[in-house]
C-alpha cells in the first residue's frame, strides 16, 4: 500500500543522509560521467548501493530507475517501480552547498503513489503518499493560492527566461529564484515558499518523480511544459519540461508560455 512503501521510502532517506553527509568534508572522488552527464561521487555511490539493497530487498517485485544504475528494459514490466536519485545536486554537494536532496519515490501504473526528498543538511523531509496529502517534517503543506502571474514567485533557471520561450516574446514580470536541486524546488513550491516552478528542458524522471505527487498532495496542478499530465517509468525515462504551481497560476503561467 502506498502508506506502507512511503514509510520504507522514509527510512532509506534517513539512512541515505546519513551516508551522504558522512562524506561532508572528506574525499569524494569525484568522477566525470560518460556524455557529459555530469559529475558522480563516492558519496552517490555508497548512497545508491545502499538503496539498492535497503528498498529491493523489501520490495523484490518492483522495477528500478535510479540515476546511478544502469537502466534496463526491465522495469517496464513491473507495475510498481522505485525511481531514486541518490543525490539530487551533485554538483552543489561537491562545492560545499547544503541544498541538495535525496529523491525517491514509488510509481504505479506511470503514476507516483508515494514519495520522500530529504535534505540532511537542513533537515528538511518532505513526504507524501497519494491521497494522505504532503508533509514537511510531519506537518501538513499546501501550496501557495496566488492568482496573478505577475509579481508571483517562481523557481527556474535563467535560460527559461529567454524570450523564446514566451508568447509574443514578452517575459512575465515576476519575482526570480533559484535553488539547484531540482527536487528541493519542487519541495518549496509544496510548502508554499515560492508560488511556482518551471523548467522548460526535458527533465530526467528521477530528478521529479518525487516532487510531484508532493506536490499534489499540497493541492498543486503539475505537467509537462505543454500542460500534459506527467507519467513515470517511460521507456527514455524523461519527461518534457515542468510546470508545478496552483491550478490558477498553473493555467496563468502555461498560457503565458510560447507553444
Amino acid at each position: 500500500m502506498p502508506g506502507s512503501d512511503l514509510l520504507l521510502l522514509i527510512e532509506a532517506a534517513h539512512e541515505a543522509g546519513r551516508i551522504a553527509t558522512a562524506y561532508v568534508g572528506g574525499p569524494l572522488e569525484v568522477q566525470d560521467k560518460a556524455g557529459g552527464a555530469g559529475p558522480v561521487t563516492a558519496a552517490d555511490l555508497a548512497v545508491n548501493a545502499m538503496l539498492v539493497e535497503q528498498l529491493r530487498s523489501a520490495r523484490p517485485e518492483y522495477g528500478w530507475l535510479s540515476e546511478e544504475t544502469e537502466d534496463t528494459a526491465a522495469r517496464l514490466q513491473s507495475d510498481r517501480v522505485f525511481i531514486v536519485d541518490p543525490i539530487d545536486g551533485t554538483r552543489s554537494f561537491i562545492e560545499g552547498n547544503d541544498s541538495w536532496a535525496h529523491s525517491l519515490a514509488v510509481s504505479e501504473g506511470g503514476v507516483v503513489i508515494a514519495a520522500a526528498i530529504y535534505l540532511p543538511m537542513r533537515d528538511k523531509l518532505y513526504a507524501a503518499a497519494v491521497g494522505q496529502g504532503a508533509t514537511l517534517n510531519g506537518v501538513p503543506i499546501r501550496a501557495t493560492g496566488r492568482a496573478d502571474l505577475v509579481g508571483a514567485s517562481i523557481l527556474a533557471s535563467k535560460p527559461n527566461y529567454a524570450p523564446e520561450h514566451w508568447l509574443g516574446g514578452r517575459v512575465p514580470d515576476v519575482t526570480r529564484a533559484f535553488r539547484p536541486s531540482l527536487a528541493y524546488r519542487l519541495g518549496l513550491v509544496a510548502e508554499g515558499r515560492y508560488d511556482a516552478m518551471m523548467t522548460l528542458r526535458p527533465s530526467w524522471e528521477w530528478d521529479i518523480a518525487a516532487g510531484d505527487l508532493i506536490l499534489r498532495e499540497a493541492g498543486a496542478v503539475t505537467s509537462d511544459r505543454h500542460a500534459g499530465p506527467l507519467r513515470f517509468n517511460n521507456p527514455v525515462p524523461m519527461v518534457n519540461g515542468v510546470l508545478a504551481a496552483n491550478p490558477v497560476l498553473h493555467s496563468a503561467l502555461h498560457a503565458a508560455l510560447a507553444g
